[in-house]
């Protein structure tokens, strides 16, 4: 038996239809879960009798808005880490505190709240990239909204999965798990090129198609992505992932800020959806995606908000408006993406680039009843014009706020009444979200006060021996040394030959003292560099005892690779001062009396110094091993011909702070 009709009068209809149908005393007819009539009032009423209605009393009726990008778990994240940089906020913060916190029970959590908000403000699509999507999808499918979840998948462990293994495993579940789910679209999301490789990349397009599933992903979202893309690969960036054949599954391409014209071609050709979030973009400082010659190419574009962590809101309608201002600003044209367009992306062009334009988008009959109503009789909307039938779409576009949601209707059911959400009890959703909060602080505030567990949250660092020996001398000639290491009274088990740049971040703890940042240039017998590495170490302090002829020993602890750039661990450990070193490096490995040291000879470069300093250390794990050590690189200084050189107590740090 069919369902009974539902009349929507006494409203202003906007449709965002094909034809752009406005109807200023309007009427819609609602049946199950779909539209079957829209129109003038008098001639809906005429043909739908004995239909029930619901008097709109005045208000503008349109599409429920598409907020096409989103983290929604996120919400809990809500102004963790404002106004850092792109890389220290993701890889500082929010990742290391997602694989601190993280659960399923997290995820719908941060999930209900987030529909609350997305409900408020008038949105009843959102495509959402996170762990356990799962229970994102069980959450927003509870709320009543309309999702498109898709599962992270990353090179590297996640709060969810161990290997990238276990994630694709976990999606090809999800997948099958929600597959004709009328309000749930369940996807799979490499999380980004960077941070995936060409065989998880290849096996996420695998399952989009196998699945006919969205792929969701985040393409040139920063300049540096960009450029170190075409440097790693001679192209750009989406070329690259074109001959992948990523796009032949329904993708999703979030942020797409930094693309040239070949690459919005490219776009436009395989049907990708560009997802645009201007004021996570603005924020963060990614730049401004190219909206206008995306559009004239003919581009679908659609508008989202990013998670919270990084806009920090997720209001629809501030997004439209910034997009807008953004695309007049950046081409010096104030007709440049007008209201109209604008309010197309957030509606039918959003779920267009969701690949979900012939369900949602619009109001027009054989579509899903998805629909706001919105409170225009403000006094932040006042007074209204009629003459031009675009200042309909300027009216919100310009001065409708997402507080003036008044009702929200879903797959033909109501979600909100009178700005009463039905499906969701948000006061004691927020004293769940305090209470994590609380203890988000707390693991952080413990963390910011050491630089080993900082370091530990972003590297892969490794504890090094517990000891370090080393004994530091002038020398104004190295030519006998060079000559005595080359003659084979030693054993050498190997040589090398380093340009390094060092520099040395102080803090305030005596127990944490120094953290060094080093680029090592591997330099060959004609002098060319041929190789470049980069590593972090963390020291103790610089002399924990002495032995006689100022052997020094200290305590070295951690070293990693250095996998960021010297401004990301300048901005992320803020140090209290930072010293910097250079020099050239010959360095011999010799076997001495059975036990391993490294011989160094050091030009300093900067700050310019005369004559050498030659280095005996070595590295144990043992106390009693690092005296008895001690002991022989007093003997190994007298077989090299320099125990009376003047021996010199100092790092090579302080010489440089001196």
């Amino acid at each position: 038996m069919a369902s009974k009709e539902l009349i929507l009068k006494n409203a202003v209809i906007i449709t965002m239809d094909g034809s752009f149908n406005v109807y200023q005393d309007g009427a819609i007819v609602v049946q199950g879960s779909d539209i079957i009539a829209v129109g003038p009032r008098e001639v809906i009423e005429k043909d739908h009798r004995d239909a029930t209605v619901y008097d709109c009393g005045g208000k503008t009726l349109m599409p429920g808005l598409v907020n096409v990008h989103t983290h929604v778990p996120m919400n809990l994240l809500r102004g963790l880490e404002d106004d850092s940089r792109l890389d220290v906020w993701l890889l500082g913060y929010m990742m290391p505190v997602e694989r601190e916190f993280v659960t399923p029970e997290f995820c719908r959590l941060g999930t209900k709240l987030a529909c609350a908000e997305l409900i408020r403000g008038g949105v009843t699509t959102f495509s959402d990239m996170y762990y356990y999507e799962d229970d994102v999808a069980e959450a927003a499918a509870e709320s009543g909204l309309r999702a498109v979840c898709s599962e992270s998948i990353l090179k590297f462990p996640t709060p969810d999965a161990d290997t990238y293994e276990d994630a694709l495993a976990y999606t090809h579940d999800f997948l099958s798990k929600w597959q004709g789910h009328p309000r749930i679209t369940a996807g799979v999301a490499p999380h980004a090129p960077y941070t995936c490789t060409v065989d998880i990349l290849e096996a996420c397009r695998d399952l989009a198609l196998e699945f006919d599933a969205p792929l969701h992903i985040h393409i040139a979202e920063t300049r540096q992505e960009a450029e170190q893309f075409r440097k790693d690969y001679g192209m750009p960036e989406v070329l690259w992932l074109k001959n992948l054949g990523l796009f032949e599954a329904k993708t999703l391409a979030a942020h797409c800020v930094h693309v040239d014209e070949s690459e919005i071609i490219n776009l436009q050709s395989v049907g990708a959806g560009v997802l645009h979030n201007p004021s996570s973009n603005l924020k963060l400082a990614s730049g401004f995606a190219p909206i206008y010659d995306m559009r004239a190419k003919g581009v679908k574009v659609g508008i989202g908000t990013d998670g919270v962590a990084s806009n920090n809101d997720l209001d629809m309608f501030e997004e439209m408006r910034l997009a807008s201002f953004i695309s007049k600003a950046v081409t010096n044209n104030p007709t440049a993406l007008p209201a109209k367009e604008t309010l197309l992306m957030g509606t039918q062009l959003g779920a267009e680039a969701l690949h979900m334009g012939d369900i949602i988008g619009s109001l027009e009959a054989g579509k899903r009843a998805d629909l706001i109503l919105l409170d225009t009789h403000t006094i932040h909307n006042w007074p209204h014009f009629h003459r031009d039938s675009s200042t309909v779409y300027a009216r919100i576009l310009y001065a409708t706020k997402a507080s003036d949601v008044t009702d929200v209707m879903v797959d033909g059911e109501w979600i909100m009444r009178d700005r009463e959400i039905l499906t969701i009890d948000v006061d004691p959703l927020m004293k769940e979200a305090g209470i994590v909060a609380h203890e988000i602080d707390s693991f952080l505030v413990k963390r910011e006060g050491s630089v080993l567990s900082k370091l530990l949250a972003i590297e892969g660092a490794e504890r090094e021996e517990s000891y370090e020996v080393q004994l530091k001398v002038r020398i104004d000639d190295p030519k006998p040394v060079i000559d005595f290491l080359g003659s084979g009274e030693l054993d050498i088990v190997r040589t090398a030959h380093y340009l390094e740049y060092d520099a040395y971040f102080s803090f305030e703890e005596p127990e944490e003292a120094r953290l060094r940042y080093r680029e090592d240039e591997f330099v060959n017998a004609d002098g060319e560099v041929f190789n470049v590495r980069y590593r972090l170490t963390l020291t103790g302090p610089a002399a924990e005892k002495e032995y006689p002829n100022s052997v020094l020993l200290s305590r070295s602890r951690f070293i990693a690779p250095a996998t960021h750039s010297r401004r990301f661990y300048l901005e992320y450990f803020k140090p209290k001062s930072q010293v910097e070193v250079s020099k050239d490096r010959l360095r011999w490995l010799v076997k001495y009396q059975g036990l391993e040291f490294f011989i160094n000879i050091d030009r300093m470069l900067q700050p310019e110094m005369d004559g050498r300093f030659l280095e005996i250390k070595s590295r144990t794990w043992s106390l009693k091993d690092a005296e008895n050590k001690a002991r022989l690189i007093n003997d190994l200084m007298e077989t090299l011909g320099v125990k009376d050189a003047e021996p010199v107590r100092q790092d090579y740090w302080s010489l440089a702070a001196s």
